[in-house]
């Protein structure tokens, strides 16, 4: 198999590296459940993909990524280069990847903002398009670029993104906390971080197993609310995680933690 450090060797740095970096960052935020990340970055990734692609094509790559005024006649204007039988993936650089990017940048731009109405949130069914689409684009690139098998390609992408245990998990209606040691308070404001909607008190209480409703509300949830980090809406028993939380939870519980995979 490649090694992930050698991956697209041949492809000039400027352009290696961003791929490669969206690419990354569209896996963890997709495996880590933050959707909607997942699915904007997918409008880079793609970007970069077309420099690439017309990169290839023209046999002169772009020193650095940009944005084309007009993706969709972009990609449709790189079909209108001849064949070049002598091209490695001439076709896949021509034809289908470009016609991958189009639906991969269509969900970047217009469905992000559209999801309004409807009786299912189709966030999680974007982001699985967005990550499956972006990982059969950079396996073939990964093909094409190192002439190897299609099997040796996707092992490359797969070892790019390192699997983490979620620090939430979710099964039907249940979330638990997985870092047992964390307090009620930092578990109680990770997992409204990770809803980011209002939740019943009493749903909280129940994820973080605390003995009582009643004593959840004042011991965890009315001090997080004096100090802004939650709101917490006493007359119809919820809580909604504030901006200031919503950082709290960024800056003193998740970059802590993926600081120390680095």
């Amino acid at each position: 198999m490649i090694e992930t450090a050698k991956i697209l060797a041949g492809l000039p740095a400027e352009l290696r590296d961003p791929l490669l970096s969206h690419y990354r960052e569209i896996g963890a935020n997709f495996i880590e459940r933050r959707w909607e990340p997942s699915e904007l970055r997918g409008g880079k990734f793609c970007e970069v993909v077309y420099c690439i692609l017309e990169g290839a094509i023209t046999g002169h790559f772009p020193m650095k990524p940009s944005k084309p005024n007009d993706m969709v006649k972009a990609c449709r204007s790189l079909e209108g280069f001849p064949a070049n039988p002598d091209r490695v993936g001439d076709r896949s650089l021509r034809i289908l990847i470009p016609r991958v990017l189009l639906p991969l940048y269509e969900i970047r731009n217009n469905r992000n903002v559209g999801h309004v109405g409807g009786d299912v949130d189709p966030n999680f069914l974007d982001a699985t398009a967005v990550y499956g689409m972006a990982s059969w684009i950079l396996a073939e690139l990964v093909r094409i670029f190192h002439g190897v098998s299609t099997q040796d390609a996707q092992k490359a992408v797969d070892a790019l993104v390192e699997y983490k245990v979620p620090l939430v998990w979710e099964i039907d209606e249940l979330k638990r906390v997985q870092d047992a040691a964390m307090s009620t308070r930092d578990q109680t404001l990770l997992l409204l971080h990770a809803n980011r909607n209002w939740v019943a008190d009493k749903d909280l209480a129940s994820w973080v197993e605390y003995s009582t409703v009643s004593m959840f509300r004042t011991r965890v949830l009315v001090p997080l609310h004096e100090q802004r980090l939650v709101e917490f809406d006493r007359a119809n028993s919820r809580a909604h995680i504030s901006p200031q939380g919503s950082k709290f939870v960024s800056d003193r519980i998740l970059k802590p933690r993926a600081d120390a995979f680095n």
